[in-house]
């Protein structure tokens, strides 16, 4: 079957791999409809350090569920589902916690299974994996489904995981696919004022559509002045960070109110001041988004026309030309790309 490889930073082809298969009693095997391309792709394409390093790729797809083994009960061949971008068990202490994401046998796809990037993934553990979506191949909610699987459970994350009620102030550091999900989650969750901290027109353009009520262009030093003079020198109750670099750190360290929240979702490659934090009384929260946790919730939203996040897939290409989606994500002229298979 063919998939997307990264066989060198900058360089992505279509090639021929093994075809998905049934393995254990517990897999299933998809036949992918949509995959998208994520940021951590990019960073493996840049050749930055990160989770995915090749020749796999791709950890968001959504499928037609083809084949399973003896042991899958809650599936059916040819219905569509959507998969979480990490594969889980679904019965260990970590998946009934609701953190699927720390399943010791789980992993994440291209990193311990294969890309989903392709024509076909073997779903290890699909019973407790895989979320059934009452559509057909051709709905045009599939990229809204699609969003899913990481950047919309991410964002939702990012503003439901502090769990201190509905904050007043939310500033989101980043204007990439998940800091524009932390924006519509956080106007889904009824926040009144959203401060977009960005400098992209066509990502800001998203951003105040999807609910963003004030923009900050300036970087670092300004951008923290502009936000704590906006909010009378107070800051914001929850900062989210939606990069993970270590200026978008300090940023939304410097504009967080004290006694309120970080949620760190963007990755963290740098760090924090966790003096400064305990002096502040700072909550720091986030961490690796537990999808398959949110998935079943945030369907039914995006079933009922209520979420929509469709609108951060700038571009489709379709597999074959997977590498050209790579570049414009690389060249900042898409948000975010979905592949048709």
């Amino acid at each position: 079957m063919r998939a997307v490889l990264l066989n060198a930073p900058g360089e992505i082809v279509v090639g021929e791999v093994e075809d998905a298969g049934v393995r254990e009693s517990t897999d299933a095997v998809v036949r992918v409809i949509a995959a998208g391309v994520c940021g951590t792709d990019i960073r493996a394409f840049a050749g930055r350090p990160g989770p995915v390093m090749g020749p796999a790729c791709g950890h968001e797809f959504v499928g037609v569920v083809e084949d399973f083994g003896a042991d899958v009960v809650t599936l059916r061949r040819g219905e569509v589902v959507v998969a979480p971008f990490m594969f889980a068990d679904g019965v260990c202490v970590q998946c009934v916690r609701g953190v699927p994401t720390s399943c010791r046998a789980g992993g994440m796809w291209a990193v311990a299974a294969g890309g989903a990037q392709a024509e076909a993934v073997r779903v290890p553990f699909a019973d407790g994996t895989l979320v059934p979506v009452p559509v057909d191949v051709t709905d045009e909610r599939i990229p809204a489904v699609l969003s899913l699987a990481d950047v919309m459970a991410t964002g939702h994350h990012a503003i439901a995981g502090p769990g201190r009620g509905v904050p007043g102030v939310v500033a989101v550091v980043g204007d990439g696919a998940v800091g524009l999900c932390a924006v519509l989650a956080a106007r889904a969750a009824g926040v009144e004022r959203i401060l977009l901290l960005g400098r992209h027109e066509d990502r800001l353009r998203i951003g105040k559509s999807f609910g963003a009520t004030e923009i900050v262009t300036v970087r670092e030093g300004e951008a923290a002045a502009q936000v704590l003079e906006a909010t009378g020198g107070a800051g914001a109750d929850l900062v989210v960070d939606a990069v993970g670099e270590q200026e978008a750190l300090d940023t939304a360290f410097a504009i967080c109110a004290d006694g309120g929240a970080l949620s760190l979702v963007g990755g963290p490659h740098g760090g924090i001041d966790l003096m400064g934090c305990f002096l502040r009384n700072i909550t720091v929260s986030g961490g690796l988004t537990p999808a398959r946790r949110y998935l079943p919730e945030l369907l039914d939203e995006v079933l009922a026309g209520r979420l929509d996040p469709s609108p951060i897939f700038e571009a489709t290409v379709p597999l074959a030309d997977a590498a050209r989606g790579y570049q414009l994500m690389a060249d900042r002229q898409a948000t975010k790309v979905l592949v048709r298979v």
